[in-house]
């Protein structure tokens, strides 16, 4: 019998024992972005189907962004987002208020959807027991951007949580040495977040089908790349504008020991469970 999806419900049979079998007791780091967040009917069935994926044994770490709920208060306060080549400009101003959307409103909206369902979740940022060591993406030709890069994980919080039956929800901003705050990729936080754990699968969730070998035909997903054909549709042009960052995550990620990397469509209800528990792909899989 196989398993299958319909708009509303997730159906699945005895075949999907083997799965959870599988990954029962491995770690798997799901990315949770912004844009794929603004449904609050999607959002309730996304931290629904992780805690179904919990109940199941597996360990999840979820690392969230929120960009767009980010401009939506900088509008308010009358302050226009800025970005240099597809990277937000973060000002000390615009780092105040990422903070405050990120650590403040979109992470402990998270928990507390965790909270109704029963859920045990601690929410925390990379600062929280410098569980992220950040620096400047940019050189210092590009003053006063707190846009930041990981350079190093504390995964002994992670494992701690898991430890104790807990789910990690990780907001995507981090201090470096000095104690300087930096705004940092979800993308790129998840993929070092699974890096550290050495994590048996990443996942991306996004607002896009996956990897199209045509950008405006969903129909041209490609469900299966390793790192060869990967390189292939970076150096011809497919892989291109905002799916370049996710890629490079992804490569980081499996280059760092993660299993498999799945950049998936959060749009789509329970494509979470159907990647994970299907032999089916919904998304595109990436493996060395």
């Amino acid at each position: 019998m196989s398993n299958f999806m319909t708009h509303n419900n997730f159906y699945f049979s005895s075949d999907v024992l083997s799965l959870v079998n599988k990954y029962a007791g491995s770690i798997i780091v799901v990315k949770y972005g912004g844009s794929v967040m603004q449904n609050n009917h999607l959002k309730l069935k996304v931290i629904e189907d992780i805690c179904l994926l919990y109940y199941l044994g597996i360990n999840i770490v979820l690392v969230h962004g929120g960009g767009i709920f980010v401009n939506q208060y900088l509008n308010k306060l009358g302050i226009e987002p800025n970005f240099h080549n597809g990277v937000r400009v973060t000002d000390s101003i615009t780092m105040e208020i990422v903070e405050m959307v990120l650590s403040g409103k979109v992470n402990k909206n998270l928990v507390d959807l965790f909270n109704i369902n029963n859920i045990p979740a601690v929410g925390l940022s990379g600062k929280d027991s410098k569980l992220i060591q950040a620096s400047s993406l940019f050189n210092d030709n590009m003053q006063n951007n707190l846009t930041g890069k990981v350079n190093m994980i504390n995964s002994s919080i992670i494992h701690l949580l898991l430890s104790n039956k807990y789910i990690p929800v990780i907001a995507s901003i981090a201090s470096d040495f000095k104690g300087l705050t930096y705004n940092i990729n979800a993308d790129t936080v998840a993929s070092a977040v699974a890096s550290s754990l050495k994590a048996n699968k990443l996942v991306l969730l996004t607002d896009m089908p996956g990897i199209l070998s045509s950008l405006e035909d969903s129909s041209t997903l490609i469900k299966n790349l390793n790192l060869n054909s990967i390189n292939e549709l970076k150096n011809n042009g497919t892989i291109s504008g905002g799916m370049l960052p996710k890629v490079e995550a992804a490569v980081n990620a499996l280059e760092s020991g993660v299993n498999s990397v799945h950049i998936i469509d959060g749009r789509v209800q329970h494509s979470l469970l159907y990647e994970i528990l299907t032999n089916n792909r919904i998304g595109s899989k990436i493996i060395i």
